[in-house]
């Protein structure tokens, strides 16, 4: 079957017009729909996925939709309701930090794991979603939904529950339209609302990374990402660590290895990353909100830098919390990024 996609734009270009329904575009509809199904797979690829099946049932539906609902809750009840189906159907998704303790550094790190288990890097350009598309409930900014404390909270939550939590605090539903959106009530609704903020208030720190980056100013974070970068590509572990809070960890899905404070991560890092003979190039990317890196290695075979991991850095004050290395090179062409370098 070819793409519904161009179709659905069609569709909903005419119907929009004949409402007079500035809102809704549809490049800009199926992108937020894509935003807020990334948090609730916890998977890019998943969330590809489940947008199509959302433009399918759109391109289907779009006939017989009579209005008695805004365009944007139609269109995001479709969106919530194919995220719900794919998570039901997949495993979790989760970090190394939940899979298994610190690994000992002197040690070699475990083979990756090749089943779908772990988080996958969101790209900040798959955000766009314009302010206009929340309702007034909204509990967290944008960014604030794909950074990766929030999205491996996520996981830990029942489905319905993650579905109520995007609905209602991300997107701006009211109770009612959640209830309408997932067939239930709204008192059902305010439960599990309940039971989810427990869950996300245990696991996800008190100050946002939209808050730490705000804090920090473009200049100082500009310049520690600058650093981060050259002593990284010039094999400084020590000015790298430098840069690292005492109690940092860095994890590089989907191996399930992970490795927790400074010496710790010298140690790798001096071993493997960083050894004498490999040789990276780095490149300022964005990725779950955060500051992030596209990280090429040197192939000798191609004689060039290729595609090898994204790396997500989470802040706390001045310093560099946590190094998330997702080694997933098949997603730089999400993130518009080239998959290789010349020399």
């Amino acid at each position: 079957m070819r793409d519904p996609s161009p179709a659905v734009a069609a569709l909903c270009r005419g119907r929009a017009g004949r409402r007079g329904d500035r809102t809704g575009l549809p490049a800009r509809r199926s992108r937020a729909a894509r935003a807020a199904g990334g948090p609730v797979v916890g998977s890019l690829h998943d969330a590809e996925d489940a947008l199509q099946e959302t433009l399918l049932r759109a391109w289907r539906g779009l006939a017989p939709f009579e209005g008695r609902s805004s365009f944007r809750s139609w269109l995001y009840t479709i969106a919530t309701n194919a995220s719900l189906r794919a998570i039901e159907q997949r495993p979790k998704r989760i970090l190394p930090i939940d899979y298994a303790a610190a690994a000992d550094p002197h040690g070699v790190p475990a083979e990756a794991l090749t089943e779908p288990v772990w988080l996958e890097p969101y790209p900040d350009t798959e955000l766009g979603l314009g302010a206009e598309l929340l309702g007034p409930d909204a509990r967290y900014e944008q960014r604030e939904s794909i950074e990766l404390a929030f999205t491996a909270a996520l996981q830990h939550l029942p489905p319905r529950q993650r579905a109520v939590l995007i609905l209602r605090d991300v997107l701006g539903f009211s109770a009612r339209e959640t209830a309408a959106a997932l067939e239930t009530t709204p008192v059902s609704v305010d439960s599990a609302l309940q039971r989810a903020h427990r869950t996300i208030d245990e696991r996800v720190p008190r100050r946002s990374q939209q808050e730490a980056v705000r804090a920090l100013g473009d200049g100082e974070l500009h310049q520690l990402v600058t650093r981060f970068a050259d002593a990284w590509e010039q094999h400084d572990v020590d000015g790298l660590v430098s840069l690292l809070t005492d109690d940092a960890r860095m994890t590089m899905p989907p191996q399930p290895s992970w490795y927790q404070g400074r010496d710790a991560i010298a140690t790798f890092l001096g071993r493997f990353p960083l050894a004498p003979d490999r040789r990276f190039r780095l490149r300022p990317t964005g990725a779950n909100g955060q500051p992030a890196l596209a990280g090429y290695i040197w192939d000798e075979e191609t004689s060039s830098f290729e595609a090898e991991s994204i790396l997500v850095l989470t802040l706390r004050d001045q310093r560099i919390e946590e190094i998330t290395a997702f080694r997933t090179p098949e997603v730089f062409p999400h993130f518009g990024l080239p998959e290789r370098l010349p020399t």
